[in-house]
């Protein structure tokens, strides 16, 4: 139950998100599935052989869970994230509900005598939750890093069957237990070979690379719903994305052209701009916090990416790298890190910047890519919290983006430092990158930003503060 819990949070991401919501959905469909079934189990137990059910119940929870990946990427992917959501609904709730009718029938069982029933049901409580302590464990820590979702599941489902054909075998004949073998072949074939594929499965992310038909050169690393990065194999100075070329344009604007800087990414996707800044900043030195090593590994073999001295990729959460970092150390830090389209929670704290102004030299710049739907309650929130760190804070987007137009958003720049920032300047290097971006600040910026709340280590709702965005407009992250 638990590895099957913790599967459909991967499996739903590309579709919902990894979001605190997300992960309620989830949670609150597998709760509701464990009392169904201990309630309805319980019940059957009291008006048929618990013995003859539980093979079948067995059976029919393996079919389900090996056909879950299939069931789940065939909606989300010809019927959106609302289709994924309900196939996720009853992927969770039939192998969850069959599997804890289990429980009550068991103890139905092994309850022979009325004086042992407080042994009886405590030691079958124990070894339940030792069974889901395991799940837990070995799920997060082995299973999901070192297998794809999909062979997690299929692999789950096959226990499963195997072990309703062994109480099959034992309940009624060796015969029996051909029934839920035979059963396992669709939902094992279409969990493999069905629709909604990844090309490859990360410990965080559904990826794939895709061509880009305009361009021979061109690739888009896509992790799970979202195009995170675009690269251009022959010219790392063709910045594809919008908010790339901005960020291009605050590092032009604030530091004298051709300088190396010492720069330091939170997040690294493609690694589009730390290549960028390599090749137009020669002797620049980039570390970068990536905390999915699949994603590098894809970099390296589809994506062109050479690492080295210049370029240092740590597999790290960038919170744990940044504070690994010198005081001092940075001209240039870059926050361009996603789960979803929303930025980790514990990357966004009031605490979280404090260390990145530690990090940054005096007269150096943080710029940070948010994304964030009208009325744009996470952007402002972030711009309210960076303003108590820094000195100076402005925001940069194009018009609609900025809330002026109801039902618009997409990608943020915001942009901080305990120097003045030069708007006419930011607006040319903007300019200079084809961007007509608007850049806001000082008593503008802080009627944008309003009575939005400061976000703290105590208090940090991104995820209820962020707004879903319209499925016809993904922005990139």
């Amino acid at each position: 139950m638990l590895v099957v819990e913790l599967a459909a949070l991967r499996l739903l991401a590309p579709y919902l998100g990894l979001t605190l919501e997300t992960s309620t959905i989830v949670i609150g469909i597998a709760l509701a599935a464990i009392a169904t079934g201990s309630w309805a189990g319980g019940r059957a137990a009291d008006i048929m052989p618990p013995r003859r059910a539980l093979g079948p119940l067995l059976a029919i929870s393996g079919v389900a869970v090996a056909a879950t990946p299939f069931v789940v990427r065939a909606a989300g992917e010809t019927a959106g994230s609302g289709a994924a959501l309900l196939m996720a609904i009853v992927a969770i709730l039939v192998p969850g509900a069959l599997l804890s009718a289990v429980s009550p029938m068991v103890t139905k069982l092994v309850l022979t005598d009325l004086a042992e029933t407080g042994s009886v049901v405590g030691r079958l409580s124990g070894i339940g939750t030792v069974g889901a302590i395991a799940g837990t464990v070995l799920t997060g820590f082995v299973f999901l890093a070192a297998l794809p979702v999909s062979s997690v599941l299929v692999a789950t489902g096959v226990l499963l069957v195997l072990a309703a054909a062994a109480v099959e075998v034992a309940v009624r004949g060796a015969r029996a237990a051909v029934v839920p073998l035979v059963l396992l072949v669709p939902g094992a074939l279409g969990a493999a070979y069905g629709p909604g594929r990844c090309e490859a499965e990360t410990v965080y992310h559904c990826a794939q690379v895709q061509v880009d038909p305009a361009r021979e050169s061109g690739r888009v690393l896509v992790l799970d719903s979202l195009r995170h990065s675009y690269v251009d194999l022959d010219d790392p100075t063709h910045l594809e994305f919008q908010y790339v070329q901005a960020l291009a344009g605050v590092a032009d604007t604030a530091f004298p052209a051709g300088e190396p800087l010492d720069a330091y990414h939170l997040g690294g996707g493609g690694l589009t701009f730390p290549r960028y800044l390599e090749r137009v900043r020669p002797g620049t030195v980039s570390v970068v916090s990536e905390i999915d090593r699949g994603v590098l590994e894809i970099d390296e073999r589809d994506l062109g990416l050479v690492t080295g001295p210049a370029l240092d990729v740590r597999i790290e959460d960038a919170r744990l790298g940044l504070r690994s970092l010198d005081t001092d150390s940075r001209d240039l830090v870059v926050g361009d890190a996603f789960g979803g389209i929303s930025v980790p929670w514990h990357l966004t704290t009031r605490e979280a910047l404090t260390d990145v102004r530690r990090v940054v030299r005096p007269g150096g710049i943080y710029a940070a890519n948010l994304i964030d739907f009208a009325p744009l309650s996470f952007a402002r929130a972030e711009l309210a919290t960076m303003r108590t760190v820094f000195e100076h804070v402005a925001v940069a987007a194009d018009a609609a983006t900025l809330g002026r137009e109801v039902g618009s958003g997409g990608n943020v720049v915001a942009i901080a430092s305990d120097e003045p920032l030069d708007l006419e300047a930011l607006r040319s290097g903007f300019a200079a990158q084809g961007l007509a971006w608007e850049v806001v600040q000082g008593d503008e910026l802080d009627t944008w930003i309003g009575d939005s709340p400061v976000l703290t280590d105590d208090f940090a709702p991104v995820d209820q503060l962020l707004t879903p965005y319209p499925s016809a407009r993904r922005p990139v992250a």
